[in-house]
């Protein structure tokens, strides 16, 4: 049986802001942008074995294009998984993809325009940041769109070494479902905030036809993540039409997550990030969100 959709993702944009050195810690001037092409020149396609245990074959970039997994239409970038294929039980899974930037960011924004996500039973898709160095889960994980099979919540959650956690209440949208990061705690559960809109991901993100998520992380702040839908008249004018220079401002309300550090040592625990998206299938359950 296959799932209903299978695209991963049109993503029109993804924009990543470096903080401008001789102003405030909230205003942010571009340095990279991926639209389109981009993405086949500066990221790389990962083939390793699927560590969460899903039955998914990653495949390299030019196995990809061959198969139509990735391409480019009217300067979007598509990112998807075989649709057709009866897979073979004793393969790895279906072919899909996992990409990873090769640059890595430490204080930065993130803005990511994203059209559809993969929906339906036994998908599992993920944008998310790790750290360059590790080893996992040293230098920390960020794992901003997450979700599993019927979800319409996003749920946002930081994965750590030992000796970092989050407080219980905090300046935030979502709803706090744990607080321990330690990926030895709860089964690496992580420390996780459900978002409180029931279109931020799956099918009702996709009937939106998506939205914005857009991820501020420096020591200052912390980690803070802002989701819009697509028709959202809120969101700032400076993200919908993506301005070289971006200051977060009163407009942009609260965050959906918010992660402070009053009980965790950030720089002890978080490093420079390379970007990640992937597409999984049927997870073991420890591993879903």
């Amino acid at each position: 049986m296959l799932p209903r959709s299978f695209h991963s993702g049109l993503l029109t944009h993804l924009i990543l802001l470096a903080t401008a050195s001789v102003v405030s810690a909230q205003h942010y001037r571009i340095k990279d942008v991926f639209i389109g092409q981009d993405f086949f020149n500066s990221w790389t396609w990962e083939t390793f074995q699927d560590p969460t245990h899903g039955r998914v074959n990653y495949v390299d970039q030019a196995t990809a294009i061959s198969k139509n997994l990735s391409y480019v239409v009217d300067n979007q970038f598509v990112m998807r998984a075989d649709s057709s294929s009866v897979v073979n039980v004793n393969s790895r899974g279906r072919d899909s993809i996992r990409i990873k930037s090769n640059a890595a960011y430490d204080a930065a924004l993130m803005v990511l325009d994203l059209a559809h996500m993969p929906e339906g039973c036994a998908t599992w898709p993920a944008w998310w940041t790790l750290s360059a160095k590790g080893p996992w889960p040293v230098g920390g994980e960020i794992d901003i769109i997450e979700g599993v099979n019927l979800n319409s919540n996003n749920a946002a959650t930081l994965h750590t070494s030992s000796a970092c956690s989050m407080a219980d209440s905090r300046n935030q949208k979502g709803t706090a479902t744990s607080t321990d990061c330690d990926v030895a705690a709860n089964s690496n559960q992580g420390c996780g905030t459900k978002f409180s809109r029931d279109n931020s991901y799956g099918s009702k993100f996709n009937r939106r036809n998506g939205g914005w998520y857009v991820v501020q992380r420096d020591a200052a702040a912390g980690i803070k993540v802002w989701f819009w839908p697509r028709d959202d008249p809120s969101l700032p004018q400076s993200i919908r039409y993506g301005s070289s220079d971006i200051d977060i401002g009163p407009e942009w309300g609260m965050p959906e997550a918010s992660f402070t550090f009053e009980n965790c040592d950030y720089g002890g625990h978080f490093d420079a990030h390379q970007v990640m998206f992937d597409l999984t299938f049927c997870v073991r359950p420890a591993y879903s969100t």
